[in-house]
């Protein structure tokens, strides 16, 4: 490599660092799709991404008036259908799935109103052009009304909790689903007014009608590197409720619930047929695990899952330290999106971009749940009895591990 070579590799490397591209690509897929032959990114991409029903996932026709409104607007838009086995007792239960990831809009140093107001606007214009694609259900990423603060350890953002029953961005996503007649998770800091007014991580599910169907609060809080929320808030208290509503059943897995298999198990147990993971992570954290845990989960657990993570840099007015010996820093790195919707036959779509705001939709047939479910079997082959009986005794403090050693490890010296 010569000196130009070396010096175009290094402007491309620091270009990639700061937008959180891939070597100047929005995601993998695109990265792999520009640059290998179209015989070699499908074998590729099959191995990849899994077939739907023997098939390469196909993409949907995107409607012109969502094509123009993802180039005026700056926000990448995908679109996939997963599709079932024809049956003959039971029609196709299809739905459309809309999940959305958002950068902030405002520095975090302008006034808090002005932050919200923008981003409200920014997430209006979404859900109006999912529901523009006929979508039926949209999830929202963690924490979407505010920049994601927890981990600076400052108490001023918690004046962006809201009332789950009268906060301003629920009436907003009330009115929403109502005039689209669709179902909205939206993921927001609780202020918990009936208890003292403390804190939650919070999603609440709106029914198609404008009401609110119920709240599911965050299970697993992380501490880990800058991730230490329970400054602001602890596990949450609702155990693992699916929510029935006009076009399915769901459940949603806040973000670090996602590396708790038995958290996705528990969903499942009590029949949700899409769970949610909206989610706020980095790059240097997690961005291997990322496009892992939520498909495993899928196919472990018969249901689709629809993962979702924020995207940009947040950077705040003071520095913050954190347990990983760092150096005291103003951001927790880059959220890299890459939001993605997996199917329970190992099938995903592409994700979105690393570096900009997106719309994915999806199409599903949710018979497809059932259909798997009978061809694995992995219901009618667990054994719950023999994990209720382990787990009765590792929660006892007199509890032992099951290891058999081998008793030649005593006698090591012999040989």
């Amino acid at each position: 490599m010569d000196k130009e070579e070396e010096v175009a590799e290094s402007l491309l490397q620091k270009n990639s660092e700061n937008d959180g591209s891939l070597a100047g690509y929005e995601s993998l897929y695109q990265l792999l799709s520009s640059e290998l032959p179209p015989h070699l990114f499908q074998e590729v991409s099959r191995v990849l991404y899994g077939c739907n029903r023997g098939e390469v996932l196909k993409p949907l026709p995107l409607h012109n008036t969502l094509s123009s409104a993802s180039v005026e607007q700056n926000f990448d838009v995908q679109a996939f259908e997963f599709t079932a086995d024809e049956e003959q007792l039971r029609p196709a239960r299809k739905v459309r799935v809309g999940l959305i990831q958002n950068a902030i809009v405002l520095p975090t140093t302008k006034p808090f109103a002005e932050q919200k107001t923008a981003i409200m606007e920014r997430i209006t214009a979404l859900i109006s052009a999912a529901a523009g694609a006929g979508v039926n259900i949209v999830c929202l990423q963690e924490a979407w009304t505010m920049p994601f603060a927890f981990c600076t350890r400052e108490k001023i953002w918690c004046e962006f909790a809201e009332s789950v029953k009268t906060g301003e961005s629920t009436r907003l996503m009330q009115q929403l689903a109502h005039k689209h007649n669709m179902v909205i998770v939206s993921c927001i800091l609780e202020r918990d007014e009936v208890h003292g007014s403390i804190l939650w991580n919070t999603a609440v599910v709106i029914g198609s009608h404008g009401n609110i169907i119920g709240k599911h609060r965050k299970n697993h809080i992380p501490r880990v590197g800058d991730f230490n929320e329970s400054t602001y808030y602890m596990e949450g208290n609702t155990g693992h409720p699916v929510f029935e509503t006009a076009f399915g059943k769901i459940g949603i897995n806040i973000c670090y619930g996602r590396h708790h298999p038995l958290n996705w198990q528990a969903f499942g147990m009590n029949g949700a047929e899409i769970v949610f993971n909206p989610s706020a992570t980095v790059g240097d954290l997690s961005e291997p695990m990322w496009p892992i845990e939520a498909r495993n989960a899928a196919i472990a657990n018969s249901y689709f899952v629809g993962a979702i993570n924020r995207v940009g840099t947040e950077v705040f007015p003071r520095e913050f330290t954190s347990g990983d010996g760092k150096p005291a820093h103003k951001d927790f790195g880059h959220f890299y999106g890459s939001s993605f919707m997996a199917a329970p036959d190992a099938s995903c779509t592409p994700s979105l971009s690393r570096c900009r705001d997106g719309l994915l939709i999806t199409d599903l047939d949710l018979n497809l749940c059932q259909q798997v479910k009978d061809k694995w079997g992995f219901r009618l082959t667990a054994r719950y009895e023999m994990y209720a009986k382990f787990f009765s005794k590792y929660i006892k403090e007199e509890f032992e591990p099951q290891v058999i050693r081998d008793p030649f490890l005593d006698n090591q010296k012999r040989f």
